[in-house]
Parts: structure tokens; C-alpha cells; sequence
């Protein structure tokens, strides 16, 4: 996967499966907040909230993606935000696709991209979804039991198997996998003589530190681990492993880069002498959180002395849900298109400590605590940037409130 010259980013990107279908707005590298502006004033009598994707954000990571790790293959992981628009764009620049279902599979498969393209790297697979996968041809996945592997004996005996172990527990991850993924070290031998007895072909390792994870020093240990397992098939006189799978855990930014600093070195320390190696991973924060911001309408409002407490539509039960099931800690800017057109943004307003909840009627569903904002009124926006991972995918209908009518607007910045 090479990187894309900037002059043809735009067309790559618009005429992707999932995008070209749609209208795109051109928008400056900082004008999420006047594209939404501009949204809000069409949508005045509806007020639903909405994402907008940035399209040109999708880009930007991908080249630091291929800049900063040219040698490891990214497999987007669906599960974090399975937008058409966002998965077309992924492919059309390069990206491969790590399913962990049927339907993700098939979502993916829509957009024409090869089967050749999906990991299915879910260790415990419903037996249908294994026969499907040997049906469309998506012939590689992981395992970390015995009974998987006879699942897959029985349904999919073609299929390339990665065995994915457990890892130290040092990565300070938002999201440990450990516990419920991954062999132990004192079961791998005995997992490679049962694949080897069934005839299955375990080409290579994967593994997960964990998602959001903090601490880039896990990715030292957790290769060295793979290292040893590839000793092991070895001495078993298995065929060469091909395959590393490093798993995800990414987040944008600094800690991109101390991950892949700690990567690089350990590929170095401990795969040079594997030849033919194929190193891929499976991304997912790290190419969706920061491309979508959310837009939410305050609907109501209460003042209690100098506190105030507003209500948006979504919320915890919506959106906001990683807030539990990602740990995710979010904030919030003002639109105030209602109450001050003059000066939407509020800048140098007087802030007041204030509490967000979302609509439904459950307690539990409170957004922000103790969050700085101007005196606001009803019909008011608040926008919550870095929203793509996690959010929608994981929203409910609660109190009827449906989390998958959110619309998405598409934009571009930075593509030219």
C-alpha cells in the first residue's frame, strides 16, 4: 500500500463506493464548525441532531498511517463505526477490513472489495457465519481454542488460521481484551498439535493489547510473545508462519507515534529473520474518532442558582454510550443559533458550571458534569467533536429514541 498524492486524494475519495452516491461539501482544514453553521440554518424547523464526516480527515490519517508504519498493512476494524462513507473511503485508499460477523462481512463485501481484503478476526464465530465466510470466500481468521477449531474443521477446513494469544497486561488500555481473548502461553503447543492433527494451516499469530490502549511498551512484550510461538510451530515442524498480527489499540496523535516507535523496535529485535514476513493490524480509533462531530440540540433547560442543567437529544443511551462501554471522556462546545446569532461561538461570554443530560428518562443518562458554558437557551446547539469511534455503532432505541436515524453530513478539508 503506497501513499496517494494529494492531488488525487479528492477523486479517489469522492469516487468511492458510499461516497459517490452522496453529496460532499468542501470545507477550509477548520471549518467543521461553519459547515454545521450552515447545516443548522437549513434544519430549523427539524433539529435532530447530526454527524458530519470529514472525509479529509479520513486522508490525513491514512498518510500517517503509510508515513509512519509503511510496513504494517492496516485492517480497519468495522465494529468501531461501519458508516458506508467512512468504509468506502478506507478502501478506496488502501485500507483492508477486520470483520468479526456476518453482516460486517457483508457490509464490506457491498462496497466491492475483495474478500481477499478481510480478516475475519473474531476467535469465537457463530457456525453459520463460519459457513458463510467460506461461501464468499474470506479465508482467513483467528482461533484461541481447541472447539473453535473444530468449528472450523468442520465448516471452513480451507481457511488460513492466525492463533491469537494473550498478552502481557501492561498496555493502560481504555478496553483490556485479555481476559476474554487470546491463549495462554501453556496452551499454544497443545493448540498447534490439535490444528496440525485436524490439517488445518495456522500461517501465522495475533494479538490485541487492548483498545485505547496508553502504555506503547505492551507492543515489546506482546511481539516477543509472537516471536515465540513462531519458535514453537517450528520445533513442531509446522510450515513457516507468514503471518503477524499486531491487533489495535491505536489512538491518533502522540501516543500514535511512541506506538509506533515501540513497534518498529520490536519487529526489529525480534523479526529480522523471518523473511516474507506480512505484518498487518487492525486500526479502528485511530481512523474514525477524530473525522466525526456530532450536533445536538438542546432541548431543554433548568437553572438552579448558578448551575445550569440542559437537555440534548442524544445522549448515553444514544451517541454518548462510550462514555460507559468505551470509557471514552468527551466534551463539548456552544452553537448558540438561537439565542445570539451575532456571536454563535459565545467567545468571551461569561461560563457557568453546567450539566448535560441526554432525552431519555433515565438518570443514569447524563452526559457532562461540571462542563464551563455560557448561558445558553432552548434550541441551542452543542457540538461534541471526536465522536466516530464507538458512538453510533454501539447507540440503542431506547425511549425511542434511534440512534441509527442520526443522518451524517459528508465533508472535505485538506484534500487538495
Amino acid at each position: 500500500m503506497g501513499s496517494i498524492p494529494k492531488n488525487l486524494h479528492a477523486g479517489v475519495v469522492l469516487g468511492a463506493p458510499g461516497v459517490k452516491e452522496k453529496r460532499v461539501t468542501t470545507i477550509s482544514k477548520n471549518g467543521v464548525t461553519e459547515f454545521m453553521l450552515s447545516m443548522i440554518s437549513k434544519k430549523e424547523e427539524t433539529k435532530e441532531p447530526f454527524y458530519v464526516l470529514d472525509l479529509g480527515e479520513v486522508t490525513a490519517l491514512m498518510d500517517k498511517w503509510t508515513l509512519t508504519l509503511p510496513m504494517v498493512r492496516p485492517f480497519y476494524a468495522v465494529k468501531c463505526n461501519p458508516d458506508p462513507a467512512l468504509l468506502g473511503s478506507l478502501a478506496a485508499l488502501g485500507s483492508n477490513f477486520d470483520c468479526a460477523s456476518r453482516a460486517e462481512i457483508e457490509s464490506v463485501l457491498s462496497l466491492g472489495v475483495s474478500p481477499n481484503r478481510i480478516i475475519y478476526a473474531n476467535p469465537c464465530k457463530q457456525e453459520s457465519h463460519i459457513k458463510y465466510a467460506a461461501s464468499v470466500g474470506v479465508n482467513l481468521t483467528t482461533f484461541d481454542a481447541k472447539e473453535e477449531l473444530d468449528k472450523i474443521r468442520k465448516w471452513h477446513s480451507k481457511c488460513a488460521l492466525l492463533i491469537r494469544i494473550e498478552t502481557p497486561d501492561d498496555s493502560g488500555a481504555r478496553c483490556p481484551l485479555g481476559t476474554k481473548y487470546g491463549a495462554l502461553p501453556e496452551e499454544v503447543t497443545p493448540l498447534l498439535q490439535a490444528a496440525q492433527t485436524a490439517r488445518l494451516d495456522v500461517v501465522g499469530v495475533s494479538f490485541h493489547i487492548g483498545s485505547g490502549a496508553t502504555h506503547s511498551r505492551a507492543y515489546k512484550g506482546a511481539i516477543a510473545s509472537a516471536k515465540s510461538v513462531f519458535e514453537a510451530a517450528g520445533r513442531l515442524g509446522m510450515p513457516r508462519m507468514k503471518i503477524l498480527d499486531i491487533g489495535g489499540g491505536f489512538t491518533a496523535g502522540s501516543q500514535f507515534d511512541e506506538a509506533a516507535t515501540a513497534i518498529k523496535s520490536a519487529l526489529q529485535a525480534y523479526f529480522t529473520s523471518e523473511p516474507g514476513l506480512t505484518v498487518i493490524s487492525e486500526p479502528g480509533r485511530f481512523f474514525a474518532e477524530s473525522a466525526f462531530t456530532l450536533a445536538t440540540t438542546i432541548i431543554g433547560k433548568r437553572v438552579r442558582g448558578d448551575l445550569r442543567e440542559y437537555w440534548i437529544n442524544d445522549g448515553i443511551y444514544g451517541s454518548m454510550n462510550c462514555i460507559l462501554y468505551d470509557h471514552a471522556t468527551i466534551t463539548c462546545t456552544p452553537l448558540a443559533c438561537n439565542s445570539n446569532r451575532a456571536n454563535p461561538t459565545c467567545k468571551g461570554l461569561r461560563t457557568y458550571s453546567s450539566t448535560v443530560f441526554g432525552p431519555t428518562c433515565d438518570a443514569l443518562d447524563t452526559v457532562l458534569t461540571g462542563h464551563q458554558l455560557p448561558e445558553l437557551q432552548v434550541n441551542d446547539w452543542l457540538v461534541f467533536p471526536n465522536m466516530g469511534a464507538y458512538t453510533a455503532a454501539a447507540g440503542s432505541s431506547f425511549n425511542g429514541f434511534n440512534t441509527a436515524a442520526i443522518f451524517t453530513h459528508l465533508a472535505s478539508s485538506n484534500m487538495n
